[in-house]
């Protein structure tokens, strides 16, 4: 049996289609690496450390030639807020960025107050 003459290779780039905002997927993650390198000071060694990817390839992502793929998505998202906030607002699924963001202010409210119990005398 052999395959039919339709449908057997997979889709090459051209044929994907583009997301909504009219930027490719590729483009959108750089952008979110672009931001959490100007905010954060994430950089491209830093990335690759959490991913275990090589360096030409996160340059790529930097770059937008390329977005990474599924795993090292899962692990940049993990590690990276903006990277998260960008497959949020991809997936179309807003209403989880309120989630996030409460999440993310209890964590700085935690570090807050051990800052100040650190200064306070005893």
């Amino acid at each position: 049996m052999s395959f039919p003459k339709k449908g057997k290779f997979f889709p090459g780039p051209s044929d994907v289609s583009v997301p909504p905002r009219g930027t490719t997927f590729a483009q959108e993650i750089a952008a979110a690496l672009t931001k959490a390198t100007a905010e954060h000071g994430i950089h491209v060694k830093t990335v690759a450390g959490w991913t275990g990817a090589n360096e030409r390839t996160v340059k790529n992502w930097f770059a937008g030639t390329y977005g990474p793929s599924g795993e090292h998505l899962l692990i940049l998202a993990r590690h990276c807020d903006e990277v998260l906030d960008t497959m949020i607002v991809i997936m179309d699924r807003r209403e989880l960025m309120v989630g996030h963001k409460i999440s993310d202010m209890e964590r700085r409210i935690r570090e807050l107050a051990e800052a100040l119990r650190r200064l306070t005398p005893e």
